[in-house]
Order: structure tokens, then sequence, then C-alpha cells
């Protein structure tokens, strides 16, 4: 959703680029100073981008090892439950 959001802001900033780059004659210092501002923008984005998906990555990693562990507790609680019921407990 993100990667969508990050897509259709460049998409916009470079369609709105072009359309002030050639709809006119010549370009003024200010609209450079603009679309390197933009440029800025969307490279900081885009890094930002990048540190959110490291961190995605290292939450599902998370949730994947306690998951793990849970599995492995109700294992042991079966084995347990078995067991005591050998027992007649």
């Amino acid at each position: 959703m993100m990667k969508r959001i990050i897509n259709s802001a460049l998409i916009v900033v470079l369609v709105a680029s072009m359309a002030v780059i050639t709809g006119c004659s010549g370009v003024s210092e200010e609209q450079m100073a603009e679309l390197e501002a933009l440029r800025s923008e969307v490279k900081a984005l885009e890094k930002e981008v990048g540190t959110l998906k490291t961190e995605k990555a290292a939450i599902e990693r998370e949730i994947a090892e306690k998951n793990a562990k849970l599995d492995q507790c109700a294992k042991e609680k079966a084995e347990v439950k078995k067991n005591l019921e050998k027992i007649g407990m």
C-alpha cells in the first residue's frame, strides 16, 4: 500500500515536472530549484520506504519466532495432558 502511494506521488511529481518544463520556452532557476527539491523529497521517501521494509522484515521474523515457540508450547502442553491422563489425574 505504501509503495502504491509513493509510486503515485512519483508519477504526479514527474508529470508535473514535465508539464512545467515542456510548457514553457525555458526553465527558470526557480523551477529548477523546485524540481531539485522534489527530487530530494523523492529520494528521502524512497529511503524511508527502504527503512520501513527492513523494519517490517524484522518484525515478521520476530512474529515467526514467537509463533514457533507457541507451537512448541502447545505440543508440550498436549504431551503433558496426555501423560496426566495416563496416570489418572
